[in-house]
């Protein structure tokens, strides 16, 4: 199964299409709880996750949620180009 994570276009042969997107997320070892996803430009709620079936050319975007904070200003190799 073809996917676009992020922008980045990935090739999940081990997936069938049709596959949960809680099963996805599982196989990236992503922390259901410090992430939000979006499919196809919708915001899937982490309770429909399971139910969620993820599909041959769908676009995820998953944001992963970081905590702390500092003073002090990012280093420039953490900032995007």
């Amino acid at each position: 199964m073809k996917l676009s994570i992020n922008g980045q276009d990935r090739d999940f042969a081990q997936l069938a299409p049709g596959t949960a997107l809680s099963a996805l997320l599982e196989h990236l070892q992503l922390r259901a709880d410090r992430i939000a996803v979006e499919q196809n430009g919708s915001i899937i709620a982490r309770g429909a996750w399971p139910e969620t079936s993820v599909n041959d050319g769908d676009k995820l975007e998953i944001v992963q949620f970081v905590g702390g904070g500092s003073d002090h200003p990012a280093p420039a190799s953490c900032m995007a180009p």
